[in-house]
């Protein structure tokens, strides 16, 4: 709303109204403001969380310090759902079509993981919604998000063609008209730019409809994975919302310098015009995360439970395919994925060892991953993977996770030049 405020006060030359109309100042402005909501607005907020005693109910894991998290007000993802929905309300573009699908995402998936923690948390149904009805309100997203690409006519791209002399890139040059496409990047490849027709080539004139399915349900299981993956990672304080905040300022220098012909031209990448306002969104994710920890932090004042995990890991995924960097996720959400991937390896080999020896075994003492990390390795429990010998506190874990996830986020920027 700024933004249109300041274009017209420019008319009157009013000194600095000017500054508005940069998206860097804007994003700057967004960051601060959605930070200060997380701080000020979440003290208020946790206060009425407390007072309709919207507490965490603790399962007995055995884990050092869990049953002094008892009682923690949970739903704390309102804070950072406000944070950032004020915030870009503020200082975006309100017609520009990224925009527009990154505020209904955060809005549709906040509602369902506020659904899912208000089961748990007034409806005493520690199962919370479904899982089925989850899967199907993610798959929604997805639909939406993935049509919308394809058939919105503002959502188009610019590829980027080499121009080279004795095989070395003397310039890279665009279309000079935007195109509809299912073109995204790739990683670690000289021609980095993968269309999903080429999977479906052979079918001829049905190609492109084809792809289009192929795009779509891509979309589906980028954020469902995603979402359910950042949903898994929240178990440690600050765990899930650091991370977060981390893979959200990759995403917001891949929005702008996708959404900039120059620096588009400079790391050979596909041009994606308006795409720089992202950055403004990914600015109040950013802010609204760190925000967030001024209370999430260790010990925990409030848990943002799945109203909180759920819209995160959404809201990045759905980020990443409107900037055409979703194989980049692996990378960047390396975090999150090795979460997940600790769980589904768990249960698999559980069950395998279960059938063949009538017992089953783990590969970690506990999963998801970071719990493993609380656990003694004395032998005590019948796991493939013993190290660490002795627990580590819950605060070392955390910060080790962030140092690694700050590692993927460099090689993940990294590999723009890295072909």
């Amino acid at each position: 709303m700024f933004y249109y405020l300041f274009e017209y006060l420019e008319t009157f030359d009013l000194p600095g109204a000017g500054m508005f109309q940069y998206v860097m100042f804007r994003s700057a402005m967004a960051a601060l403001f959605s930070l200060l909501i997380g701080i000020f607005a979440g003290k208020h907020i946790i206060s009425a969380l407390q007072r309709k005693q919207v507490g965490e109910t603790i399962r007995d894991l055995d884990l050092e310090g869990q049953y002094s998290k008892r009682g923690t007000p949970t739903m704390g993802g309102v804070i950072i759902i406000l944070a950032i929905l004020l915030s870009t309300l503020f200082f975006g573009k309100l017609e520009n079509v990224y925009i527009i699908l990154m505020l209904v995402s955060t809005l549709w998936l906040g509602t369902l993981g506020f659904a899912d923690d208000y089961i748990k948390v007034f409806k005493k149904d520690k199962e919370g919604l479904k899982g089925k009805f989850k899967v199907i309100a993610q798959v929604g997203l997805g639909l939406i998000v993935g049509t919308t690409i394809l058939f919105s006519p503002e959502i188009v791209v610019r590829e980027n063609t080499e121009v080279r002399v004795n095989n070395v890139i003397e310039e890279v040059t665009y279309q000079t008209g935007d195109v509809k496409s299912t073109t995204t990047t790739i990683p670690f490849v000289k021609n980095n730019n993968f269309d999903y027709k080429w999977l479906v080539g052979w079918m001829g004139d049905n190609a492109d409809m084809a792809a289009g399915v192929i795009f779509i349900l891509m979309v589906i299981l980028i954020v469902t994975a995603v979402s359910n993956s950042a949903n898994l990672t929240d178990g440690l304080d600050g765990l899930a919302s650091g991370s977060s905040a981390i893979i959200g300022v990759a995403l917001g220098v891949l929005a702008y310098v996708s959404g900039r012909v120059d620096f588009a031209s400079y790391l050979n990448i596909m041009y994606i015009p308006g795409g720089d306002e992202l950055t403004v969104f990914a600015s109040a994710f950013v802010g609204a995360c760190v925000g967030f920890l001024w209370y999430n932090a260790y010990p925990a004042q409030v848990f943002m439970g799945d109203t909180g995990s759920l819209t995160l890991g959404g809201i990045i995924g759905v980020f990443a395919v409107l900037i055409r960097k979703e194989l980049l996720l692996p990378i960047l959400c390396g975090v999150f994925f090795v979460e997940a991937l600790s769980v589904i390896a768990q249960v698999a080999y559980f069950k395998y060892t279960k059938r063949k020896y009538g017992e089953g075994r783990r590969i970690f003492k506990m999963t998801p991953l970071h719990h493993h990390y609380q656990k003694p390795g004395d032998g005590s429990i019948n796991a493939i993977i013993q190290k660490p010998r002795a627990p580590l506190t819950e605060p070392k874990i955390v910060t080790r996770f962030w140092l690694v996830g700050m590692i993927l986020v460099v090689i993940a920027l990294a590999t723009l030049k890295m072909r």
